[in-house]
């Protein structure tokens, strides 16, 4: 289990408040035929043909999470020169925080149509259509992760790398691993990402039901489930290995669900009327983040007084620091993207990483891959700075195409 111990870490800065919150906060729906852009018309005499897709405006939240599948890449790559210079290394949260936050952010605008909330049934199926994506998406990459092991191993003569990232299990004990595999519960390091976000996904209906009743119960009944969470310390098993899942579902819902409450038109106008307030706070807290990080601030867990898990900075069980961290640097970055591109070239440098965030899926799943390939390659060849941009470049440029193509599928008229 230390392989897994090493996953999920990446760079994160995150803005989504400000005036423009609801429209930008449409770009954060992963089915874009689902949800054209406003105006978009078709003409009846190709009814019968795939809609094409209005492409999106550049927009922060797909702008930063663009920023956030580079610096997941990045931070997969363990010892990458460049891994110094990400996010993580300078604060108390990562794009962990970042991802569930934006999905729990999303999940208003998937439990929504055009013109109504969608309720019964057509919510159920929704959501859970979502989750099940997720779900072939997570058993694909895992199964691709293991060939391209598999594959090194034999061409390297090293059967060592069959032992990395908490993959072992599966080539020693393949039957009941891969029963694990398909049901979750065996994780593979850098690979278990997903499975936290499957699981929330599917809470979806039940988060969205008590939400209409009451936005103030269903953030009692999650903070709730949060800090018991911490002060019983339990988690799900792994099973064939024994273990825990090294992201906690019953702790991260709760990010989860604040990404979803601050989603409310209430919410967001609460935060344009303290702005100012909020961004001092915000600097304030992402200050302390940035000197902790640098004095490596890292407490004995046996020293500190119980329950220790909130009083640690523990990325499993979402201690109270790494959401504080979080929405720190929310409440500083107010406004900064739209601040930004109101000055020339920026929006050249922008758009990149905005197509990496409109297909924010299937690049995750490449850079997934491309990550364990450049673990490899660095494995294979003497490390330098050379190779390490060499993987930097490759990895970028791969994802790009991917997220160019996946857009290009969209729009391509049959």
């Amino acid at each position: 289990m230390a392989a897994c111990g090493q996953a999920g870490s990446a760079a994160t800065l995150f803005i989504f408040f400000g005036g423009s919150c609801r429209r930008m906060v449409c770009s954060l729906m992963r089915d874009e035929s689902k949800f054209p852009e406003a105006g978009l018309t078709v003409d009846p005499k190709h009814a019968a043909q795939p809609r094409r897709v209005a492409a999106r405006s550049l927009n922060q939240v797909d702008f930063w999470r663009g920023y956030a599948l580079i610096a997941i890449f990045i931070n997969h790559v363990p010892g990458l020169w460049y891994e110094q210079y990400t996010h993580r290394a300078f604060g108390l949260s990562d794009s962990a925080e970042l991802f569930v936050f934006l999905a729990g952010f999303s999940l208003r605008y998937l439990a929504e149509s055009k013109t109504e909330d969608l309720v019964g049934p057509r919510l159920f199926y929704r959501l859970e259509g979502r989750a099940f994506t997720l779900y072939t998406a997570q058993i694909l990459i895992v199964a691709l992760a293991l060939a391209m092991m598999a594959l090194a191993a034999l061409l390297l003569d090293t059967p060592l790398i069959l032992q990395w990232n908490n993959a072992a299990a599966f080539f020693e004990s393949p039957v009941t691993t891969q029963i694990g595999i398909v049901a979750l519960s065996h994780q593979m390091g850098y690979f278990d990402v997903l499975p936290l976000y499957v699981v929330l996904m599917a809470m979806g209906p039940v988060i969205v039901a008590i939400g209409r009743i009451s936005l103030g119960l269903l953030l009692f009944a999650s903070a709730s489930l949060w800090a018991v969470t911490l002060y019983g310390e339990f988690n799900l098993p792994t099973w064939p290995v024994e273990g825990v899942w090294f992201f906690n579902p019953f702790a991260w819902q709760f990010q989860f669900v604040l990404g979803y409450v601050l989603a409310r038109p209430a919410a967001d106008a609460i935060v344009i009327r303290h702005r100012g307030k909020l961004r001092f706070v915000g600097a304030a807290i992402v200050g302390t983040g940035l000197w902790l990080a640098y004095t490596a601030w890292n407490p004995n867990p046996f020293e500190l007084p119980e329950p220790r898990l909130f009083f640690m900075n523990d990325k499993t069980n979402l201690s109270p620091l790494r959401i504080l961290h979080l929405l720190g640097l929310v409440a500083l970055f107010v406004g900064l993207f739209d601040f930004a591109m109101r000055g020339r070239g920026f929006a050249f440098f922008a758009a990149p990483l905005c197509l990496l965030g409109r297909n924010s899926l299937h690049v995750f799943c490449a850079g997934s891959l491309l990550s364990l390939g450049g673990q490899l390659l660095r494995f294979a060849l003497p490390t330098s700075l050379a190779i390490d941009t060499l993987v930097l470049l490759i990895g970028a440029a791969v994802m790009l195409a991917v997220a160019w193509g996946n857009e290009w599928r969209i729009n391509f008229k049959r």
